[in-house]
């Protein structure tokens, strides 16, 4: 007979009580620790080095010759966001359009002015008047029916900011465009199966989604637009950056600090942009999104 042996028994330790070990990833560490000190060098040198003469720019950086040069920023890109982006849902929806003469018009219009420089497009409008000193409307090849002074039209905002208009019009009708194109052909066919009107369906079924393809590439056009209003001083308009050139020759000695005094306050503007975009896109993320 085979006797048996009894032996303790072996007490599995419950999941609930194993420790959990970390994954090492030693990599992270060092690009982390790689990425603060060149970060900490950067600093450092802004701070410490004097060629960037802090102090003046502590003096000119809230100026009243600086706040109005950003006055005349923001006046120019809020106007010529909002026209930039009516111009680009209209081109965009007559691209969309069957009627072919309003795809061929779009078309011609977004292909001439994205190739045309935005510098080259502003001083051609600051010029325009020696080519055309009166404008008119009416009857093609017939009798004017309204004629007015072009020059008493074209102040130095009013050229900035059509200037900017036709020239992010024709970017932003490309943006609307690849947004509408987003939405699935099914979201259309499924309201045009239930007898929803045109309208209806743009404005509760086809825009809503498309918002959320248009916003991230509209606010880098915006970006741009801000960024863009820089030029405006080649056209006599003392925006911020004009400000900042007219003082800058007067007083050379302080170039540095009122190009760190623009580069800030360019950089505050971003921030804002990028702050209501952020805003923006949880708000057309609605429903969508966790």
């Amino acid at each position: 007979m085979t006797e048996t042996v009894d032996r303790p028994a072996v007490e599995a330790t419950p999941l609930t009580a194993q420790r959990v070990l970390p994954l090492r990833r030693p990599g992270r560490w060092i690009a982390t620790a790689i990425v603060l000190v060149v970060v900490a060098q950067v600093v450092h040198g802004l701070i410490t080095n004097p060629f960037f003469q802090w102090d003046r720019f502590g003096y000119w950086f809230l100026r009243p010759v600086i706040l109005d040069g950003l006055v005349i920023t923001l006046k120019v890109s809020a106007l010529s966001a909002v026209f930039a982006l009516i111009g680009g849902i209209v081109l965009a929806l007559m691209r969309l359009s069957e009627n072919p003469v309003l795809n061929a018009v779009s078309w011609a219009y977004i292909w001439l002015f994205r190739s045309i420089p935005l510098i080259v497009l502003l001083l051609i409008l600051y010029n325009f008047g020696a080519l055309y000193q009166t404008l008119s409307l009416g009857v093609p090849f017939g009798p004017a029916l309204f004629t007015f002074n072009e020059q008493r039209l074209a102040t130095d905002l009013a050229i900035a900011v059509v200037g900017i208009s036709l020239n992010e019009s024709a970017f932003a009708a490309e943006v609307v465009r690849g947004g509408f194109l987003s939405v699935d052909q099914g979201q259309h066919e499924a309201a045009s199966a239930l007898g929803l009107p045109r309208a209806y369906q743009f404005r509760r079924i086809v825009f809503p989604q498309a918002l959320r393809a248009i916003v991230p590439p509209y606010v880098n056009l915006l970006i741009g637009l801000v960024k863009g209003t820089s030029l405006v001083y080649y056209v006599s308009l003392l925006d911020l950056f004009g400000s900042v050139e007219s003082l800058g020759s007067t007083y050379p000695g302080d170039i540095v600090p009122l190009l760190m005094v623009a580069t800030v306050w360019y950089l505050i503007l971003i921030s804002l942009v990028s702050i209501v975009q952020h805003y923006v896109e949880r708000f057309s993320a609605r429903g969508t999104s966790r």
